[in-house]
């Protein structure tokens, strides 16, 4: 009757076949709504980098476009990109049809841009290429004490170096004087706890002095004469 009556009573209250069995339902259902919001984040991050990644493709032909628009057909004579023996000009030739050129000036600050990627951190100074370029035909070096290129630009681009009343804190002073209080209530505490009894130190040894330890004691002069004499050193008896 025991026996029967526990088997009764763990089947019934304790493991309750069918409470488990709904439990585990819940959580495969939990699961698998995670698991789909989890895609759909995926795919989310992967359509947002799959859409940079083309922005950033599409920016680049476009700057490709505004600096090679001199490629661009005239009235006279057919460009690269539009040749006579397709039937409809290449996409590049509707793109630097639509762009706009980039100047001589813009072309020359976008490199200096390029090779001075940290200059706004000032991280490190730039580093400008000192090899002196071709002049270009029919156009000579002006006279006269000019200085390097890549010396003026450096001179120009070098990082800031601000005095120290600018780099200093408005609160530096008093900032100061508040640590040397600290430091002076700090170094006023003794670690050593005083204990006056007189069984306490008993076991501690003497540490004589280094001037009555060793043979080099301490001098006599001041104590026992003023000036030192050596007979032996005299010429005369005077």
């Amino acid at each position: 009757i025991q026996k029967r009556w526990r088997g009764y009573y763990v089947r019934k209250y304790i493991h309750n076949y069918y409470a488990l069995k709904k439990y585990l339902e819940a959580i495969a259902v939990n699961n698998a709504i995670v698991r789909n919001e989890l895609q759909a984040y995926a795919e989310m991050k992967e359509n947002e980098e799959k859409r940079k990644d083309l922005e950033k493709k599409e920016k680049e032909k476009k700057y490709q476009a505004r600096k090679m628009h001199y490629l661009l057909s005239t009235e006279q004579i057919a460009g690269i990109y539009n040749s006579p023996f397709r039937k409809s000009p290449d996409p590049m030739e509707l793109l630097l049809r639509k762009s706009k050129p980039l100047s001589h000036r813009q072309q020359q600050m976008t490199s200096l841009t390029r090779e001075l990627y940290d200059w706004p951190t000032c991280r490190r100074p730039p580093a400008f290429s000192t090899t002196q370029p071709l002049p270009p035909t029919g156009r000579q070096k002006p006279q006269g004490p000019f200085r390097d290129t890549a010396e003026v630009l450096r001179q120009r681009y070098k990082p800031l170096e601000p005095t120290l009343r600018v780099a200093a804190s408005i609160n530096s002073q008093e900032k100061a004087r508040e640590e040397m209080k600290r430091e002076e209530w700090r170094n006023r505490i003794h670690d050593n706890e005083f204990l006056p009894f007189s069984s306490y130190h008993k076991n501690e040894k003497y540490n004589p002095s280094i001037h009555r330890s060793g043979k080099y004691g301490q001098e006599t002069y001041g104590i026992k004469h003023f000036r030192e004499v050596q007979p032996k050193k005299w010429i005369a008896d005077k």
